[in-house]
């Protein structure tokens, strides 16, 4: 799912500012193009100790509680704390075994989870090898209309092999297939759940029942989500902290920033980046920036139209002054974006980190030289259409500036605002993109891999929005995918990025950490992307009195 979200760029904008030293767990000092200084650091100071409850900060309702469906930041958010995956992405953004107890691979097209014992749903029932090719297989079938069922397309068979062990059967080498059992395609209900729920599965009516430190207590349509916590768990380390968490909903980014200011809220992910400066002078609490793995870009969803031009999707990037875009839709925390991978996904390796994006040249703002490109394209007029919306103050600040710098190269950029319910429409209906030429993204890996990112512009891929084909570029994804030397991938994953920088499917925009609120009273929680598959909820307990 490396998706391009929907959201708040900036709280979750990429981890341009995530280094080695992050990952690993120390913080690290930066200081933005904005000018504004920060650290990342991949958790906050532990819990001193259990508390009864706390009330947490969503920026929107989740559309679906259902694994196969959650394809944005709000349903992910909750269900980190209640659904688990067959492997785990930790707060350092590393992928660690979760309920398979390890994994073997015998040869380039098989993958063999052993499953771990005694892992109980939250309904007290037994999780089997049956629950987990139930999970898995839900996810490939078309009935289900899984977003995720292009990260299957490789898989031939999937197997219960032994009472607690699982075979999947590759028709050939897909790494990345083993990896997203980190994130929701690894996600593992009860199968006698899946078949009574049907078709509530997921909703408010039908709920669901997976394994997580915290189980669905109540889901009040249109006011919160309330979970508590499961005495059950079988991670005795990641017991829940909180008797119970109950999720309230805000659209409006200064209500949301009230809340939390007010204390009717405790925290919240992806803080309004209109109010980080007012937020970070607060005595109510504090702001903390995290590892992320996500980019703001333009991805562009007409190739026949004016951008079709390399030419002309260069000059609108070299028209784009993104120290201003990340003072002015940033908060000033942020840094220009190299290319449409943040330097965050690269944090299985670190090191290429350096090596492959690092060393990519700095983006240029050179508005002549723009407007001589459009011009040798024979695009001057052309007209093009880019969404905004009021989801987030990020998007409406990027897309007016993206207007700006492509009048003052010649272009015609058009406004079309659509409703937040509508922009993340954008993302799973192509019938919602007619009519568009770009959509503001916060295209981020699921996983600290980026080659999960470059999957998404294969040609036919769920999530290549614009229908970008290139044989090329195919060719170098498959070589990359069957690569099981994470290194080698790395450098494999590098031609891609080559390729990506090369032609613009994606224009990168800039690149911000992530960022969490806590008020005074909790604290314990991890503070990076990773808290949209990791049980950051279970670590919230009292702050230092």
């Amino acid at each position: 799912m490396r998706m391009r979200r929907t959201v708040s760029l900036l709280a979750c904008t990429a981890a341009l500012a995530v280094t080695v030293s992050a990952c690993s767990g120390a913080s690290t000092p930066r200081q933005a193009e904005g000018g504004e200084d920060y650290e990342v650091t991949p958790t906050s100071a532990p819990a001193a100790g259990d508390i009864d409850s706390f009330t947490w900060s969503l920026y929107a309702e989740p559309y679906t509680l259902d694994y196969a469906l959650a394809y944005d930041y709000p349903p992910n958010s909750v269900l980190a704390n209640v659904c688990e995956q067959l492997m785990r992405v930790t707060p350092d953004l590393k992928i660690e075994p979760g309920l398979a107890a390890s994994y073997d691979r015998p040869d380039a097209r098989t993958l063999v989870y052993s499953l771990r014992e005694n892992v109980t749903f939250h309904d007290g029932t037994t999780m089997t090898a049956d629950d987990v090719v139930a999970s898995l297989k839900r996810q490939m079938d078309p009935a289900t209309g899984s977003p995720w069922a292009s990260s299957f397309k490789n898989v031939k068979s999937i197997e219960k092999t032994g009472a607690l062990e699982v075979t999947i059967r590759l028709s050939k080498p897909d790494v990345l297939l083993h990896e997203l059992m980190a994130a929701s395609p690894g996600t593992i209900e009860s199968a006698a759940y899946l078949k009574r729920a049907g078709k509530d599965y997921g909703t408010a009516k039908g709920g669901v029942n997976c394994t997580g430190p915290f189980a669905l207590d109540r889901w009040d349509r249109g006011n919160s989500v309330t979970l508590k916590k499961f005495d059950g768990y079988w991670d005795r380390g990641l017991m829940a902290r909180s008797k119970s968490v109950k999720f309230t909903f805000i659209e409006d980014a200064a209500a949301r920033s009230n809340a939390f200011l007010s204390g009717t809220a405790d925290g919240g992910y992806m803080v309004p980046s209109s109010s980080l400066a007012q937020l970070r002078a607060s005595k109510k609490g504090k702001v903390l920036f995290g590892p992320n793995t996500a980019a703001a870009d333009l991805a562009v969803l007409d190739f026949k139209g004016t951008l079709g031009d390399v030419r002309v999707r260069r000059a609108l990037s070299m028209a784009l002054d993104r120290k201003a875009i990340i003072k002015a839709a940033a908060g000033g925390v942020g840094v220009p974006a190299k290319a449409p991978a943040a330097r965050g996904a690269w944090a299985l390796l670190p090191e290429k980190a350096k090596e492959h994006y690092d060393s990519l040249p700095d983006p240029v703002h050179d508005v002549e030289a723009a407007k001589k490109l459009v011009e040798e394209a024979g695009a001057n007029g052309g007209k093009l259409t880019i969404a905004t919306s009021s989801i987030a103050p990020e998007i409406s600040v990027l897309a007016n500036a993206v207007q700006a710098a492509g009048r003052e190269i010649g272009l015609d950029v058009q406004l079309r605002s659509v409703s937040p319910d509508a922009y993340s429409s954008l993302f799973v209906d192509p019938a919602a993109r007619k009519g568009l030429d770009l959509v503001i993204t916060n295209g981020y890996d699921n996983t600290p891999d980026p080659l999960e990112f470059y999957q998404y512009l294969r040609t036919g891929d769920f999530g290549n929005y614009g229908k970008y084909s290139n044989p090329e570029y195919d060719a170098a994804f498959d070589r990359a995918n069957a690569e099981p030397d994470a290194a080698k991938r790395s450098d494999l994953t590098a031609g891609l990025q080559k390729i990506a920088v090369r032609e613009l499917p994606i224009i990168p925009v800039y690149e911000a950490p992530y960022s969490v609120f806590l008020g005074n009273r909790i604290t314990g929680a991890p503070t990076g992307i990773a808290q949209l598959y990791y049980p950051w909820a279970a670590t919230i307990g009292a702050a230092k009195p």
